[in-house]
């Protein structure tokens, strides 16, 4: 079988698939790793640069699974306002705040965190949702959820929040700066005009608290996993996926069609033409259009106007490499560090440092931005992106010369310039629910025509939580699921898999 993309959801599925006796070949048109992009500064070995994924909660229990199994080792990530970042600087409208806790900001802060609890607890029965989480009773997260799913769907981020009585009763200022700076990594001001039902799963699922990072970089993870040795059926001891596929992807994929014979043909850039009795798509929807020769028939139109109407946001990162931690060091006159953790109405939106011991070269990441912000540095090349972060965070620090501690080039990203992306991840709109559900449950295919049966969808934008590579891990293993099964294979009894218990625990279904 084949699998178009090496990203998580491509590797994480071929290793699966692997133990099952199967072997897939997979296909790569950029760099391995997808969105898992961990970028090496020129002249180093472990200066790294994290373009995509770069914080993952410990909620993501399959995405951990991996990292175990593979020996990988995390650390807490920098956000604002943890020990992990030490200390937190907040530049709103001109104004400057320093923190290391959220008692040390004014009581506005507090009053938008509250706030938003409170319209979580009024809007979403969220201490409910949050208790049959815990104790991890499927049927009683069902019968909260599906109401909400109705309730919601259509109505954005930006109305969930005004609408509350909470924020009601507060001022525009409360949720400006609640837009600006939010709650755990930051400002959700981008994610305003995204279904209200996207932010719930990112709070219900714990998404945006107590993150990590990988260190050594999260792509390691994948490269492992490309060589990890399994029990496998059929295949001998030491068996990898990279021993699979002969040590190296195959090349881009350009076409995908149903051969006369019934099998599904995949050719690739170069003009080879291989046969598959089934095919995981992972990457981007938008490249089956845009970049693939698809055959229309292979997929419903119902489903093609879901694939072709996902929507992707756009981001965008500037990183540079200095001489050492220099934030570190103390101003002699405030006692506080040179510089902390940034969160500002600037261009730079959010800045982070990365300590890799002292007197070491280390990373600052100048500038995390999406939509609007990204959208506004993206005709530009790494050395402007870098002028106008400095530029901006010259006005927050007026004393440090940030500059002087640069070393090499810097490394940038606008994910949405990449032809092999088009977009960072998916962001839903109010009404696209149906749109995600027909997605989400393509692997089901027993009742699907022949002519598209044996191709499967997987990847963050095919799951319900977009920009986590959580959603790409359990999309890839509902699709090894749905490969098994079209294949005429089963879950052992004892274990049953996503599918078996679809009908009980899928998701609610909308007129």
């Amino acid at each position: 079988m084949a699998i178009i993309g090496a990203g998580a959801a491509g590797i994480t599925a071929g290793h699966e698939l692997m133990k099952l006796g199967l072997r897939p070949i997979l296909y790569e048109s950029g760099k391995f790793g997808g969105r898992l992009r961990s970028e090496t500064f020129e002249s180093t070995e472990d200066v790294i640069a994290e373009l995509g994924g770069m914080r993952f909660p410990i909620s993501s229990r399959a995405f951990y699974h991996y990292v175990d199994l593979v020996g990988c080792e995390s650390a807490p990530f920098p956000n604002p306002l943890t020990e992990a970042a030490g200390s937190t600087v907040i530049d709103l409208e001109g104004e400057t705040l320093f923190a290391r806790t959220l008692a040390d900001l004014p009581d506005l802060y507090r009053e938008v965190a509250e706030a938003y609890d409170a319209a979580l607890e009024e809007g979403a029965r969220f201490s409910d949702l949050q208790a049959a989480m815990k104790a991890r009773d499927a049927k009683r997260v069902k019968e909260i959820w599906d109401p909400l799913v109705a309730a919601w769907d259509e109505r954005t981020f930006y109305d969930f929040v005004t609408s509350s009585k909470a924020f009601g009763e507060l001022s525009f200022r409360h949720r400006e700066v609640f837009g600006q700076v939010g709650f755990g990594t930051g400002g959700w001001d981008s994610d305003f005009p995204n279904s209200m039902l996207e932010i719930l799963r990112v709070n219900l699922c714990g998404l945006d608290d107590n993150q990590r990072f990988i260190k050594g970089g999260v792509e390691s993870v994948l490269h492992r996993l490309w060589r990890q040795t399994a029990e496998c059926a059929h295949w001998p001891e030491g068996t990898t996926l990279a021993g699979l596929n002969g040590g190296a992807t195959r090349a881009r994929a350009v076409k995908i069609a149903r051969d006369p014979s019934g099998a599904i043909a995949v050719t690739d850039c170069w003009g080879r033409t291989d046969l598959y009795d089934a095919v995981l798509v992972t990457c981007q929807s938008h490249l089956l259009t845009t970049s693939i020769e698809t055959d229309e028939d292979l997929f419903a139109q119902p489903l093609w106007m879901a694939l072709d109407r996902t929507r992707y946001m756009q981001a965008a990162k500037t990183f540079v490499m200095v001489d050492r931690p220099f934030w570190n060091d103390i101003n002699p006159e405030t006692g506080r560090p040179l510089l902390s953790m940034t969160l500002t109405d600037r261009i730079t939106r959010g800045t982070y440092f990365f300590d890799n011991g002292p007197d070491k070269p280390a990373v600052i990441c100048l500038s995390y931005s999406w939509m609007t912000d990204a959208l506004k540095v993206l005709p530009h090349g790494a050395e402007k992106r870098v002028e106008l972060a400095l530029s901006a965070l010259r006005q927050t620090y007026p004393d440090v010369d940030i500059a002087s501690h640069i070393r090499g080039n810097p490394i940038c990203v606008s994910w949405e310039a990449d032809e092999n992306f088009l977009g960072a991840f998916k962001g839903a709109l109010p009404g696209h629910y149906r749109y995600n559900h027909r997605m989400y449950g393509h692997f089901m295919q027993d009742d699907l025509p022949a002519a598209q049966k044996g191709i499967f969808l997987a990847g963050d934008g095919i799951s319900w939580t977009p920009a986590w590579v959580e959603g790409a891990m359990q999309t890839a293993l509902n699709a090894v699921w749905g490969i098994m099964h079209h294949f005429g294979g089963a879950s052992d009894p004892a274990n049953p898999g996503p599918g078996d218990v679809y009908a009980d625990l899928g998701p609610v279904t909308l007129d």
